[in-house]
């Protein structure tokens, strides 16, 4: 005995591949959608800025769910996101931290990973509208970046993107000089309170910098970017694009990767307490490092 299936009705059969061909759209859609909400908002890991807390009235552990005992220093408050927990459950506690912008009151002297997760941002606003500012106007002219802008206006638009944050005009309407705006990046990256270039991974980058072989040291700086979280990785990456721009027009503005280099070194990146000899020995290498950097930034990222 043979079973066969009932022959499919013309209606069914005109209808099959319209709703084939709109469920392939819709899948594609929802992956672009996907693929889209990734970029803009890249889940980058961050750990709680946990500080000791006196909590007023009751209060329970957001970990553990258990009762948090005593009068004053219960437990520990999040200071970017207001998470409340025990002093021990903190230990544990995944690096899962989303910044409030409640908490993160301000733009410049914040944390890079803390303010991109706030503003759920790829990188520092203050970083690209100050770069797609520059590139706009600024490229041709001449010592762009070493020349310094008036520094009581370069601080005035500190204050503005602290104030306004990406809603602040930094256009030519209010900033004529481009002097300023340069002068407002690279504040930005000096008033890190970690810098760009991490303290952990500076020591990688100097010896990078020390191989005097140009093919090994690429792989040694290759390997050291590694080490920077995703959030400065990915800046440096979208500054040394920039910074390779600027130099396209060197004719005019005078800056090549060296001259970049000297400005960007100090900038970029800085040791934790040296020495005063050792930190002059090593500005030659944070040179060579941000001009192999710039040169390199299609290679290295």
């Amino acid at each position: 005995l043979s079973l066969s299936l009932p022959p499919k009705s013309p209606a069914s059969a005109f209808w099959q591949p319209i709703r084939s061909f709109a469920l392939s759209q819709l899948t594609s859609l929802v992956r672009r959608a996907t693929l889209r909400e990734s970029d803009l908002t890249p889940k980058y890991e961050k750990v709680h800025n946990f500080k000791v807390h006196t909590f007023r009235g009751p209060h329970w552990c957001e970990y553990c769910a258990n009762f948090m005992w005593g009068l004053i220093a219960q437990g520990v408050k999040c200071a970017d996101c207001g998470l409340n927990v025990h002093k021990q459950c903190s230990k544990v506690v995944p690096n899962d931290c989303q910044p409030d912008l409640r908490h993160v009151k301000k733009v410049y002297s914040c944390d890079l990973t803390t303010l991109v997760k706030a503003h759920n941002t790829k990188r520092p606003m203050v970083v690209d509208m100050c770069i797609q500012e520059i590139e706009a106007r600024g490229l041709q002219s001449e010592g762009l970046y070493r020349i310094s802008g008036f520094s009581e206006l370069v601080e005035d638009v500190k204050l503005a993107f602290d104030r306004d944050g990406e809603k602040v005009d930094i256009s030519s309407n209010v900033y004529e000089d481009i002097n300023i705006i340069t002068g407002a990046l690279k504040l930005y990256f000096r008033e890190l309170p970690i810098p760009l270039i991490t303290y952990d991974a500076y020591p990688h980058f100097m010896e990078s910098a020390k191989v005097t072989d140009p093919e090994k040291r690429l792989e040694s700086l290759h390997e050291a970017l590694k080490l920077l979280p995703p959030a400065h990785c990915e800046t440096l990456r979208y500054l040394m694009a920039h910074l390779k721009r600027v130099t396209d027009y060197e004719k005019d503005n005078l800056m090549t990767s060296e001259n970049l280099g000297i400005v960007f070194g100090p900038t970029l990146m800085r040791a934790p307490d040296l020495d005063a000899m050792t930190a002059l020995n090593d500005i030659r290498y944070q040179r060579l490092v941000v001009e192999t950097l710039i040169t390199n930034e299609d290679v290295l990222f």
